[in-house]
């Protein structure tokens, strides 16, 4: 191996590292701004010097955390497409998803950004717009839950089929039901475009959610 492909591949797997430890503290800010869960289940903390709130529940922290160590592998091979995390009402019916669309970058580099400073500023910026998004979406019912989809290339759909990445952690097939918003409006949020990560991140929302008290 070449000290060149040595180098690609270990700026992949930066990417990776970077793109899972936001995706983390992205899931878990969403899942208190969007009252999926009681307020006092969370910590304030801060990242990227910005307050976030982060889950202290074991069973959704490692849940989150087995989801995203499963697709690391995905990302470094470029086969993820999207990974969303969809709230669902009682039934189980989604009524919102944050969808996370990742972009290949075939030659990622850290060469216009060595200490990874603009990609940290576009991060925040991220996590910025999370924590303003409530005022542009409507209630969520009550009794609401969520899961995480990952939308893969066909080899990447393989990948999780045939190796558990993540010890007793399963993956399946989803049915349409469990993944389609019926009725829903597109809330663009924010984009990000580096030499390292291209994503944009939108919801998918609900125009005939039943609210009631939280």
């Amino acid at each position: 191996m070449s000290s060149n492909e040595s180098q690609d591949i270990n700026t992949k797997q930066i990417a990776a590292d970077i793109l899972c430890e936001f995706l983390e503290v992205a899931f878990h800010l969403i899942l208190y701004i969007r009252e999926v869960y009681p307020a006092g289940i969370f910590e304030r903390r801060k990242k990227y010097n910005v307050p976030v709130q982060m889950s202290c529940h074991p069973e959704v922290n490692q849940y989150i955390l087995d989801v995203l160590q499963s697709i690391k592998p995905l990302i470094e091979k470029d086969e993820l497409i999207q990974i969303v995390l969809a709230v669902t009402d009682k039934d189980h019916k989604p009524v919102e998803r944050f969808v996370f669309e990742v972009a290949p970058i075939p030659e990622p580099s850290l060469r216009n950004d060595n200490y990874l400073l603009r990609l940290e500023q576009s991060l925040r910026s991220f996590l910025l717009k999370l924590n303003v998004c409530d005022a542009m979406l409507d209630q969520n019912p009550q009794d609401s839950s969520f899961s995480i989809l990952v939308y893969t290339k066909g080899s990447g759909f393989v990948d999780l089929e045939d190796r558990q990445f993540v010890q007793n952690f399963p993956w399946m097939e989803a049915d349409k039901k469990s993944y389609t918003v019926p009725d829903s409006k597109l809330v663009p949020l924010k984009t990000l475009s580096s030499d390292l990560i291209k994503m944009q991140l939108y919801v998918e929302e609900s125009t005939n959610k039943t609210t009631g008290a939280k």
